[in-house]
């Protein structure tokens, strides 16, 4: 039985004043969580703050990014995954489709920052998923399916072991719309279909989130389908109340 993880993304949001704000509303709700793994990625400036704000260990830290580069050095305006690990964070989302689209990242690189990662003791968040072009000119499986297949050649069928994958229709992340409960469920459903051809105990195990304006209000529907462990939550994770509704819907 896969436990529900969510994992907020508070993408290029904060200051000192917000976080506290939101930090405190999580502590004080975090009792309501349930059975669910939760972590927070706040920018990787406010890491260290957010994690001095938390109060519960109910709530785990992630970051956003992170470094191609195995070994700390002149990378300037990098940070690395033993910074990210020395700054208590357990996960790293890694090719996000803001970083594929906006800042170029290719799918070579986000397989081996995903194999740095994992190397490091981090468990990679990764983000997979297709645009409204590419899912209605047919070809979203086969986009999906070199997003992975560019992972599986960096770290095998085993690296799935420790790592969680979030579908993230990039026409559904905030924009408002949101895919259905059976168009998501049918790409969950893909991708674990692809892992079980390599080894099925891995697929059966690993953690497909789905990311793409979820709200309280589609949660549960969204979650109650049978391969969505939980969700990669973007502009509602800003927000204590809506975030701990999310998770105790995964829950």
């Amino acid at each position: 039985m896969r436990k529900p993880f969510v994992a907020g993304n508070w993408k290029m949001h904060g200051s000192k004043a917000m976080i506290l704000d939101l930090v405190n509303g999580l502590n004080s709700q975090a009792d309501q969580i349930g059975d669910v793994d939760v972590a927070v990625c706040p920018p990787a400036i406010y890491i260290d703050y957010a994690n001095q704000a938390l109060s519960t260990n109910k709530i785990s830290l992630g970051a956003q990014n992170m470094a191609e580069e195995a070994v700390q050095g002149a990378f300037t305006g990098e940070v690395s995954a033993a910074m990210l690990n020395d700054m208590a964070c357990r996960y790293v989302i890694l090719g996000h489709s803001e970083r594929r689209a906006i800042y170029g990242e290719t799918d070579a690189q986000i397989a081996n920052k995903v194999k740095v990662a994992l190397e490091a003791g981090l468990t990679p968040i990764l983000c997979v998923g297709e645009t409204l072009e590419e899912r209605e000119s047919g070809v979203m499986e086969q986009v999906i399916a070199t997003q992975i297949n560019a992972v599986l050649d960096a770290v095998g069928i085993e690296g799935f072991n420790n790592i969680v994958i979030a579908y993230e229709p990039v026409w559904a992340i905030g924009t408002g719309v949101t895919a259905s409960p059976q168009q998501a469920q049918d790409v969950h459903a893909f991708i674990r279909g692809m892992l079980a051809k390599l080894d099925a105990a891995v697929a059966d195990k690993v953690i497909i989130q789905y990311g793409g304006s979820v709200k309280p209000d589609n949660a549960k529907e969204l979650f109650g389908q049978a391969d969505i462990d939980g969700g990669l939550i973007g502009g509602a994770s800003l927000s204590a109340d809506d975030f701990i509704a999310i998770c105790k819907a995964a829950g």
